[in-house]
């Protein structure tokens, strides 16, 4: 169905207020196909859809339309490179300085949930789950329902994740695999609107903010880079996708090689600040960690093991903003 001028107006206004989303023209047939599949999903037509959404009586309607609008596309190990960095490089060097109190990785708009699982995956390859903390947020509400649940459709687990890891990590289930209920419990999810001000942002040693600049104008990519700055530990990275850089967008980042990936820090690392992990609770987990904290060495990938059969609920989520809540 072609939109109406005026239709698509309402829709690419009502993402750019809402989500910070920019519809260019030419964007109707993507508008039109997607709200048309949320209008059947409700039982009403697409005109039915646009004069609700301006009658404003439902008061969740645009918070669907936006969700609607924005792109989930995501995979497992997704581009390869910075999951290696992070491996190879960025946790054993954080840990290293922490000390003991651990490290949190945020995933922001982690869609569906497969990058945060990847992190856990490589934090429980190295044997340091327990000492890293993996806060999973996302603007779309079923897609942070979907992290939570942890279950994957046989055509996602075959989207980059090994073998060896489909065998180690996760269990057959109705409608699909079902994640390790060791790595549900390391993965806080909850919603959060990156271009909201008035949300706060959780303070992190890492940042994964993959593949979502692309979709913001150039000032609205400055303000997130700003909060994410602030949010980061002096020593902490951010990492962004393989089309996405800080170039041009003020002087605030350093960039840093990592191999054959790139990560970002913030320009005034030296400026004194406390380490931001520690204003989250130490992470508790059976069994108990061993003792010291030398430099982390990645071990090689361990023999497949038998898949986790339990069902367990992935970790709650407490109201206070950002506080991990999961006892581990």
């Amino acid at each position: 169905m072609t939109l109406a001028p005026t239709d698509f107006d309402l829709v690419r206004r009502l993402a750019q207020e809402r989500s910070a989303l920019v519809l260019d023209p030419g964007k109707e047939y993507l508008v039109s196909s997607r709200l048309a599949t949320l209008a059947a999903s409700r039982g009403t037509t697409l005109p039915e859809l646009f004069a609700a959404l301006r009658s404003k009586r439902d008061p969740d309607l645009a918070t669907l339309v936006v969700e609607a609008l924005t792109t989930n596309e995501t995979l497992f190990f997704r581009d390869g490179h910075p999951f290696h960095a992070l491996r190879e490089t960025i946790l054993p060097e954080l840990l290293e300085r922490r000390g003991g109190r651990g490290v949190t990785v945020w995933s922001a708009a982690c869609s569906s949930g497969q990058e945060p699982y990847t992190v856990a995956m490589i934090a429980e390859e190295a044997g340091v789950l327990r000492d890293v903390r993996i806060l999973a947020t996302d603007l779309n509400r079923a897609m942070v329902d979907r992290t939570r649940a942890g279950v994957y459709s046989p055509l996602e687990v075959n989207r980059g994740l090994p073998a060896s890891h489909l065998v180690k990590y996760f269990s057959r289930v109705a409608g699909g695999y079902l994640v390790d209920a060791r790595l549900r419990a390391a993965v806080t999810a909850r919603t959060a609107n990156l271009v909201d001000d008035r949300e706060p942002f959780p303070q992190a040693d890492v940042v994964l903010l993959r593949n979502v600049l692309i979709y913001f104008d150039a000032a609205t990519k400055m303000r997130v880079l700003e909060r994410v700055r602030r949010c980061l530990a002096p020593d902490g990275y951010l990492l962004l996708g393989t089309a996405e850089t800080t170039i041009g967008l003020g002087d605030s980042w350093a960039r840093v090689p990592l191999g054959k990936a790139l990560g970002y820090r913030p320009a005034d690392a030296s400026a004194a600040r406390p380490p931001v992990a520690a204003a989250v609770p130490a992470p508790r987990q059976t069994p108990p960690a061993t003792s010291g904290h030398a430099p982390v060495r990645f071990p090689a990938l361990a023999p497949a093991r038998p898949a986790v059969q339990a069902n367990r609920p992935a970790a709650d989520i407490s109201p206070t903003p950002f506080r991990f809540s999961q006892p581990r």
